[in-house]
């Protein structure tokens, strides 16, 4: 059965007419200014927990001229911890931070790998609709917590577990949608720049927070939570996932890229692997590996997309790149707040700049990728540069307001580049791969994995700043560093076969 267009699209002059260029050119501006504003509110319900840390757990006798505390030192004594918010007011409460920070990433990297799936399977409007809905009211909940007077973990903890599985409806839901209006031209560039939703969202959730954050913690969730919630419900009314339920011009996805056409020269052995399982797994001999006919009615197997050349590879080396950039988004507020001794809403102001570099490190990477075809060379480039970057924003980073400003943005730059890469032009290239042979919903599936996958590091580097903060800020340092490193080794040989490709073709 046709799907019909939603009923907001219906009402809109604008878009509606006869199908031309033109009409599909409109379409096409709409649809990725749409999703941009939807991932960026993803972000942005993500983010207060970063801020609203300085002020969960924080040195009290550092604190008297701050307007949200009472004070009242002679009933205190010695105790720097009694304006904090129970139970994050122990000895362990960078562990029980963490564990939020875990129990979120964790079930969003489990729900990651089920949304590729569904989304495959059910319409992208109705899935994206519900999780935005679904995120929103989770953030509200979080929030309510400070007006409840609620200090039981369990229930921050449960809320962060349903969070997270349900906002990772959200990444395979947009790529997807992009990926099916927007050919392989140039999606390095376009991706590169829509992908700035993710700093754009990180930067605002940051600032709204931070309005509240020294007075009623709970709006900065409460905010946030209720912008994904009504944008949510525009979703409902005005997202069109593809051209052909408008009756638009569809991209043209094949031939690939130079990208492409080098990973798959490049990946021959995973090739052949790819099509062995399908010839062993075929009823008929003549039948390809993936029918065209079939692709339109047959998503891909989880199975199936790992055998896609470069899908491990790059979904191992986002595993460490997104362990690195989750890291700062949950602790960076935190990092300054302690190293220079700013009030936490400057914090929070200043943390914002780590995500203004992060938006032309993905701009950046994007063009870079698009101008050389070397999607995992332009990766190994800025990974190799982002470890001594890493290095000297530790050492300088809190020397003055300008150091940590500028220290900052470089570092965005460099962390955010390649994770803004490989969640979007390189996941949208081998989710149309040519091994699929036009199964245009694969998309979801690969981008799932690969997302999925970094999702885990994004779990585990905040738990490990967590635990290893209490031992000193170097050792956080020293672990961001070595997961830089892992993430430019496991690219080694996609690097190798990129440069041998380019001087066979030179």
């Amino acid at each position: 059965m046709t799907n019909l267009p939603p009923i907001g699209i219906r009402l809109l002059p604008s878009l509606d007419g006869t199908p031309n260029s033109s009409r599909t050119l409109r379409y096409k501006i709409f649809i990725l200014i749409f999703t941009f504003l939807c991932y960026t509110s993803y972000h942005l319900s993500r983010k207060p927990i970063s801020v609203v840390k300085s002020v969960l757990n924080r040195n009290c006798s550092l604190s008297i001229s701050d307007p949200s505390v009472v004070v009242n030192t002679s009933s205190h004594g010695n105790n720097t911890k009694w304006c904090d918010w129970k139970p994050f007011d122990q000895d362990n409460a960078g562990s029980l931070l963490g564990s939020l920070d875990l129990a979120y990433l964790f079930s969003y990297a489990v729900g990651m790998f089920i949304s590729g799936q569904v989304a495959e399977r059910v319409h992208l409007r109705y899935f994206l609709s519900a999780g935005m809905i679904s995120s929103g009211i989770m953030t509200i909940l979080f929030g309510m917590g400070y007006f409840w007077n609620i200090h039981n973990i369990a229930f921050f903890i449960g809320i962060q577990v349903i969070g997270g599985l349900v906002q990772s409806s959200g990444w395979p839901s947009v790529v997807t949608c992009v990926g099916n209006w927007y050919g392989k031209g140039k999606r390095g560039l376009i991706m590169g720049i829509w992908n700035s939703h993710t700093s754009v969202g990180n930067i605002l959730g940051s600032l709204i927070a931070g309005i509240f954050v020294n007075t009623a913690w709970g709006w900065s969730f409460i905010v946030p939570g209720i912008i994904i919630g009504t944008l949510g419900i525009l979703v409902f009314f005005f997202m069109v996932p593809s051209p052909e339920e408008v009756k638009c011009e569809l991209p043209d996805q094949l031939p690939a890229t130079k990208y492409t056409d080098r990973a798959t020269e490049s990946s021959d052995l995973n090739t052949e692997s790819y099509k062995e399982y399908g010839a062993t797994n075929s009823q008929s001999s003549q039948t390809s590996l993936i029918s065209l006919d079939k692709s339109k009615e047959k998503p891909i197997s989880l199975w199936r997309a790992l055998l896609i050349p470069g899908v491990i590879e790059f979904s191992l080396c986002l595993f460490f790149a997104k362990l690195v950039s989750y890291t700062f988004l949950f602790w960076l507020p935190k990092y300054i707040h302690e190293k220079a001794n700013y009030d936490p809403e400057k914090a929070a102001d200043i943390s914002t700049l780590f995500d203004v570099g992060g938006i032309f490190g993905g701009i950046s990477a994007g063009l870079l990728s698009d101008f050389t075809g070397m999607r995992a060379t332009t990766c190994v480039l800025m990974l190799a540069l982002s470890a001594p970057v890493l290095y000297i924003y530790n050492l300088y980073g809190s020397l003055s307001l300008a150091h940590s400003i500028g220290l900052s943005m470089v570092c965005g730059f460099f962390v955010n580049g390649p994770y803004a890469l490989i969640t979007t032009a390189v996941s949208a290239d081998l989710g149309t791969h040519e091994v699929l042979k036009g199964n245009s919903k694969a998309l979801s599936t690969v981008t799932a994995i690969i997302d999925g996958t970094g999702s885990i590091g994004a779990a585990v580097g905040p738990l490990l700043a967590g635990v290893i903060e209490s031992s000193g800020w170097n050792n956080v340092f020293y672990m961001l560093i070595g997961s830089d490193i892992m993430a430019l080794l496991l690219l080694l040989r996609l690097l190798y076969k990129e440069i041998s490709s380019s001087l066979r073709r030179s």
